[in-house]
């Protein structure tokens, strides 16, 4: 078991089109098996993974506040509701709970 100090960062790319999301500083088993976004007013959407722990989703989000559901490789899920508040930006990290 890992245990990391703060929360799980997500670190916001992409255009407006296209979402990247760079997941950081898993605790727990820290291998990151399935990320899911929600953008207000919408349901939840699995992302897919680009590369590394890079997760990509085509879903138009800008100007909606941002929750994340993370799953680690032994099936626990934490879940971060609102920490990208509707205005955020690309390039900006958020900060969510940790396991």
């Amino acid at each position: 078991m890992c245990y990391k100090r703060g929360g799980i960062k997500f670190e916001l790319r992409g255009n407006p089109c296209w979402l990247l999301v760079l997941v950081y500083n898993v605790g727990g088993a820290g291998q990151v098996a399935s990320v899911k976004i929600r953008g207000l007013n919408t349901d939840w959407i699995e992302m897919r993974r680009n590369w590394g722990q890079n997760w990509q989703t085509f879903e138009r989000l800008v100007g909606r506040s941002l929750s994340f559901q993370v799953t680690t490789n032994n099936g626990r899920m934490v879940q971060s509701d609102n920490i990208a508040p509707p205005n955020w930006q690309f390039n900006q990290a958020y900060e969510g709970n940790n396991f």
